[in-house]
């Protein structure tokens, strides 16, 4: 059971709120050289039809500065107005001031307190950017990071922590000046003339556990929005599951208004793989409906044969190709439910449960494919794989037609439908009468 939302002060990024009770918002971030425009604003543009709510830039030299006003242009003509945050370290009191036409196009502006300077350094700079965001209107993320932590603090609390006999691990006085870098940060940043609801914390670490515990203390202590993030999850399965693993822990503890998945993407990868995962995420956890689930047997010894298999694969694409379409013109249909199974002993089941859902024949089995619709038996399938893909998208096609509201002509461009809808909270009524028969059951 998910405990109660941890109480946030609400942030508005650009159209975007974050917290504050707002649904979790999804964030991720390009990994295109900021000053190739081109390339930043056609994976940006994939980002946010995937369903990045927030996007975040890098922004370290003087070219990505100068390039930031064009991308949000181009952006903006190409239909689509996902808030572009702008990632600054070292030199971002630099680049801010001297470059006014990227502050004024960027939508918020991540700090991290301990590379903006040292020593009394530290302070100015970070209160020049504190003031560029308040001369335009823009939030700050603070986001303290475990591998770029002020070492001046932790040199002082690893003395203390000796000299007192205190007896905590080099992980436990991390944690502690992370949270308080974070706090001190933030009290600084009010000083500088902020206000409360611009400003959201992140204290981001590569392991999980000490992720959790980081949070679960920063959460005690603040009442601004947090970012939840490992630094670096790492590629493939290991990156999945251990962002899931700690954010998965965190929201149910009711902590975090917005989540970013950092994967490392294969050498030509996909970059909106992590978008995906962190939709994934909330949506597995009941916070957020993005996208019709499809349920899949995993297979056994029954289900020798690929169809199942293959029919899985194939209405999993084919629900990611239409959501687009579908969300533009009917209300609620990212809360379907579909399942494909394998065969006889969990099929019918769960194929009831779902929306609607088609059991295959396993080893031994009649060769016949029942499917269910809200419960209860539609229609049997017979045929090829190929037969059967065509019949069951049309079950599919029609059951989204039947159920959902039609929505009105949508205003925005096809590009932003997915940052500017999926921040609604998803609409799970359906009407009553059961679909259409377009297809003749045998």
């Amino acid at each position: 059971m998910i405990a109660k939302r941890h109480r946030t002060v609400g942030v508005k990024v650009g159209k975007i709120q974050v917290g504050g009770g707002a649904p979790v918002v999804v964030q991720s971030m390009c990994n295109t050289d900021t000053a190739d425009v081109a390339s930043t604003v056609k994976q940006t543009l994939d980002l946010a039809r995937a369903g990045s709510e927030l996007v975040r830039v890098t922004v370290n030299v003087p070219e990505a500065a100068e390039a930031v006003p064009e991308i949000k242009r181009r952006l903006l003509e190409a239909g689509c107005d996902v808030p572009l945050i702008g990632d600054f370290h070292y030199n971002g009191h630099v680049l801010l001031t001297k470059y006014p036409e990227c502050a004024r196009a960027l939508d918020k502006y991540r700090i991290n307190p301990g590379n903006v300077g040292a020593g009394k350094r530290r302070d100015e700079q970070f209160a020049t950017i504190c003031r560029v965001a308040m001369d335009h209107g823009k939030p700050v993320r603070i986001g303290v990071n475990g591998g770029s932590l002020n070492q001046e603090l932790v040199m002082a609390k690893m003395e203390e922590n000796t000299a007192r006999d205190l007896g905590k691990t080099s992980e436990e006085i991390v944690g502690e000046c992370m949270v308080l870098s974070a706090l001190d940060s933030t009290a600084l940043a009010l000083e500088c003339g902020l206000r409360k609801d611009q400003i959201i914390i992140s204290c981001k670490v590569s392991r999980p556990l000490e992720l959790v515990s980081v949070y679960r203390d920063l959460a005690t202590k603040t009442d601004q929005p947090l970012h939840l993030g490992l630094t670096e999850a790492g590629m493939g399965v290991k990156g999945l599951v251990w962002s899931a693993a700690s954010m998965g822990a965190l929201l149910l503890d009711g902590i975090g208004d917005t989540v970013r998945v950092s994967l490392t993407p294969r050498p030509g990868g996909d970059r909106t793989e992590e978008v995906l995962a962190a939709c994934e995420l909330l949506q597995s956890l009941g916070l957020r409906a993005f996208s019709p689930s499809v349920t899949a047997c995993p297979g056994c010894g029954r289900t020798t044969s690929q169809t199942f298999q293959e029919l899985a694969e194939s209405i999993q694409g084919y629900v990611r190709e239409k959501l687009p379409e579908w969300k533009a013109t009917h209300e609620g249909v990212e809360s379907m439910t579909l399942a494909v199974m394998g065969c006889i002993v969990n099929g019918p089941g769960e194929s009831k449960a779902a929306n609607i859902g088609i059991s295959l024949p396993g080893t031994g089995e009649a060769p016949s494919c029942p499917v269910y619709i809200d419960g209860q038996k539609f229609t049997t399938l017979k045929g090829t794989y190929a037969e059967l893909s065509v019949a069951f998208r049309a079950l599919v096609d029609d059951y989204v037609a039947t159920k959902y509201p039609r929505r009105e002509a949508p205003r925005v461009h096809a590009a932003s439908v997915a940052s500017s809808k999926t921040n609604e909270p998803p609409a799970a009524s359906q009407a009553s009468s059961p679909p259409s028969k377009t297809l003749t059951a045998v």
